[in-house]
């Protein structure tokens, strides 16, 4: 049935001010919404990175418990071997920077991995957050969880073998660059891996890596093996921190380790945003 009655009537009159009709209610000449500016990196990034950080705080840290207790079962092993020397500051060095490699490696690509298995980057591909501060967030959250650990690895080492603790402050630049390395890196594996199971593998295989190309001194590994311990990114964490074990460090070769260090992290880190562009997208 059609009614009679007045369209204005039931709906009330279109309001109208000076200049005419309100723009909007009929449907002509309505200006569209503006959108809401995209969200700046270093917002976004901090953003990430205390949700990162407090929703791994229960979760991973009984695993930073056995990281660290693994790196301390290393070197009280080693000890029977190694008396002293630069095989000394190698094993200590080695198995401080391994609980980096536990974590921001190894967990950080299966953590990827798990991400993109279960749809878990379309939520992040629907947030208006640049991808880099997707992958920087959970990479320094993920990074930030080895500091205790590795602290208590390094003096616990330099103590069982005699160590100085002088210079470990060398720490302050040895963790955040070693944790950006291998963050990167592990975050690229585990976006990149085409199953979460070869995710955790690729994991498995770095942090075995990280132990025995680390761990054991550099004099002692045939020449092959001494050019794949180049290539790992925290080998210059590694060095960098057993030098610093020397009565009179070389600071200079130090420095220059950990600019070789921050380089392998910064290529590390855009390899893995590119990796979460590529994954985010298919």
């Amino acid at each position: 049935m059609t009614s009679i009655v007045p369209a204005h009537a039931v709906t009330g009159p279109v309001p109208a001010t000076e200049d005419g009709p309100r723009e909007g209610f009929d449907g002509e000449g309505a200006a569209p919404a503006p959108l809401a500016p995209r969200a700046r990196l270093f917002p976004s990034l901090a953003a990430v990175y205390r949700a990162q950080l407090s929703r791994a705080r229960v979760a991973r840290i009984p695993l930073l418990f056995v990281a660290t207790f693994q790196s301390v079962g290393i070197m009280v092993l080693m000890r029977g071997v190694v008396d002293g020397g630069s095989e000394a500051r190698a094993v200590v060095a080695g198995s401080s920077v391994l609980v980096v490699a536990f974590v921001a490696l190894n967990l950080l690509a299966q953590y990827f991995g798990q991400l993109r298995a279960g749809g878990g980057l379309d939520h992040y591909a629907t947030l208006p957050v640049p991808p880099a501060s997707v992958v920087l967030g959970a990479a320094g959250a993920y990074a930030s969880f080895t500091v205790p650990g590795t602290i208590v690895t390094a003096v616990a080492g330099s103590v069982m073998f005699g160590l100085p603790l002088t210079h470990l402050w060398v720490l302050v630049a040895v963790i955040p660059l070693s944790g950006a390395a291998l963050s990167g890196l592990g975050a690229a594996l585990g976006l990149l891996a085409p199953r979460q199971e070869l995710a955790t593998l690729l994991g498995q295989l770095g942090m075995s890596a990280a132990l025995l190309l680390g761990v054991l001194p550099a004099d002692r590994l045939p020449t092959p093996v001494g050019w794949a311990r180049d290539l790992l990114p925290s080998t210059y964490g590694v060095e960098a921190l057993a030098r610093s074990f020397d009565a009179h460090p070389d600071w200079a070769v130090v420095a220059l380790d950990l600019a070789v260090c921050a380089v392998v992290g910064v290529l590390s880190l855009a390899a893995a945003t590119w990796a979460y562009r590529r994954a985010a997208v298919r």
